[in-house]
Formats: structure tokens, C-alpha cells, sequence
């Protein structure tokens, strides 16, 4: 049977343009599965309106929700999230180059993607507050060198590369990496680094091709660490001695990356993912918040 808000005085003089209300949200969930086109129109209409995370409201009601009609509402609400990230994405007015060594902000944008990756019913920390208690958890282990810290995040697993699904897009939402303990080369890199701030340890970004790389140094020598590869340590002058190296990975393994250069290299693998994955309208949303970045660079300016 059909219904409209009009039918039901919780909601009949609601306008279409303004938040759904939690009375009207339950009356929403309870037409998740109704098959009446108009019906489904207007709970999709309607879901656009929320800010497409309904995670808390969801953990406080008294009746949970199925898995199918969590990921019917995950889907539904795949629209706002999208809007939300549009909305709401601060990007400095200046461009990438702003960015530079701003890594409050980097993590801001990257708590952004986070957000938005997220399924928007299931319960979980933020970005900075999973990072936050990982740091706490790091100092109270007594790992407060680099070495160390990198021994508590990568030895015995705890953090490991995603081998088996390398290009899911989950890989750039930190937040889910943090808790599953998995990730991409570059995802493993940044909790590493974003962990190491917080305990004013120095992590330095190594944008090498293909596979993104970490910097700390202990007395006084310069490690490189594969995040990716269970931590594993490499004495940078051992690398730069291999006389197949060519200037521009000796130039790679010298440097180390801007934060505007590793945001952009993260929204580049996961608007691959994306692609990838089938998820054309994420994908675009993802491309449009790069070019508020990277306007005037020509995309194969852009750092991979």
C-alpha cells in the first residue's frame, strides 16, 4: 500500500526540503523494502535530506535493523553522503601548494574521505579519535622512538597489508583500516605518520611510484620503513647503492613528500578503486574535490 507524509500527522507538515525528523526517519525505515515506486522515491527523496550517516540514531533505537536493510539504507544514503562531502570539503583557497607541511589539515581532509567511505548505519569511532586512542595506547607500550613505534603498529600483524583486496576502496578510509588493521601502502604510511605526530615522533612520506614508503631516522641514520610489508626496515644508503637505481628514484628515495601531494595521491588510488568497483557517481564526487586541489595541473602532473 502506498503511503505519504501527508497520511501521518507526525510528519504532515513537514517540507520537503527540511531534515527528516526521528519520528519520520522511523517511518522511513519501516518503507525500506516497499516496492510501490512512488513510495521508494520518496524515502530515497527523503534520506537525501540527512547528512547520510544515521550511525548514533540507528545504535539508540530499540529495534536493529537486518543486515538487508542496513545495506538497503547504506545505499539509500549513498546520495547524501556524496552531497555532504561536496558541502562541506575544505579545501584551501590556494590549492594543493598549501598544503605543504600542513598535516592538521591534511588528517582534516583525510577524516573528509573517511566520513564519506563510511556505510553510514554501522556504530565506529571518528578518524581522529580511532588515532588518538592508538596513540595512547603506542605511549602507554613505551613506544616513543621511531623504531619502536614502528615494532608496536607492524610486528605480530597488527597492522598488515591488504594483499588480498588491494584495490577496495575501504583501503582509503583510515578509519576502517584502524579497525580492521589492514590497508594499502599509503594507508599503512599515514597511520604510522599520523600516530607519530601525536607523540612528536618524525615520520617523513616517501612518495616512491607503486609503492608509497615512510622515512624515520634512528641515531642518527635515515630508515625506510615498508608499512606495507609488515614494517619491514631498509637502510636508505643500502638502497641508494644499487647501481640500477635511475636519478629520479634516487631523487624519490631523497625526498620526501609534501601533504598536498599525498592527499592528491590518495584521492588518485581511490578514484581508481572506485572506477574499479562500479561506482561511477562516488567516483565523481571523489574527482571533484581533486580539482579543487589540483586546478591548472594537468592530471599527468599529478602525483601517483
Amino acid at each position: 500500500m502506498a503511503w505519504f507524509p501527508e497520511e501521518d500527522e507526525c510528519v504532515s507538515a513537514v517540507r520537503i526540503d527540511e531534515t527528516p525528523s526521528p519520528a519520520e526517519l522511523d517511518l522511513l525505515l519501516r518503507l525500506l523494502d516497499d516496492e510501490t515506486a512512488e513510495v521508494r522515491k520518496h524515502v530515497s527523496e527523503r534520506l537525501t535530506k540527512t547528512s547520510g550517516d544515521l550511525s548514533d540514531w540507528l545504535a539508540a533505537r530499540d529495534k536493529p535493523l537486518g543486515a538487508k536493510d542496513k545495506a538497503l539504507l547504506s545505499a539509500l544514503l549513498a546520495p547524501a553522503r556524496r552531497a555532504t562531502l561536496e558541502r562541506d570539503w575544505q579545501a584551501p583557497s590556494t590549492g594543493l601548494a598549501a598544503l605543504d607541511d600542513d598535516w592538521d589539515s591534511c588528517e582534516a581532509l583525510l577524516r573528509q574521505i573517511s566520513d564519506f567511505l563510511h556505510d553510514g548505519v554501522s556504530v565506529r569511532q571518528s578518524l581522529s579519535d580511532a588515532l588518538d586512542l592508538l596513540a595512547e595506547e603506542a605511549e602507554a607500550n613505551e613506544s616513543l622512538t621511531p623504531l619502536k613505534l614502528r615494532k608496536f603498529l607492524f610486528d605480530g600483524g597488527r597492522f598488515k597489508g591488504n594483499s588480498g583486496h588491494y584495490d577496495d576502496p575501504r583501503n582509503s578510509d583510515l578509519a576502517w583500516c584502524i579497525a580492521e588493521g589492514t590497508s594499502n601502502p599509503i594507508g599503512l604510511c599515514l597511520i604510522f605518520l599520523l600516530v607519530a605526530r601525536r607523540l612528536d615522533i618524525e615520520v617523513q612520506p616517501i612518495n616512491n611510484p607503486g609503492h608509497f614508503l615512510c622515512r624515520i631516522h634512528e641515531d642518527g641514520y635515515p630508515i625506510i620503513i615498508d608499512c606495507f610489508n609488515a614494517g619491514a626496515i631498509h637502510l636508505q644508503m643500502t638502497l641508494l647503492e644499487d647501481p640500477d637505481l635511475t636519478k629520479r628514484q634516487r631523487d624519490i628515495y631523497l625526498s620526501t613528500a609534501p601533504a598536498g601531494d599525498v592527499v592528491i595521491r590518495v584521492l588518485n588510488n581511490l578514484i581508481n578503486a572506485l572506477d574499479q568497483a562500479m561506482r561511477p557517481e562516488d567516483a565523481g564526487t571523489i574527482r571533484a574535490i581533486r580539482k579543487s586541489l589540483s586546478d591548472g595541473i594537468d592530471d599527468e602532473d599529478l602525483p601517483f
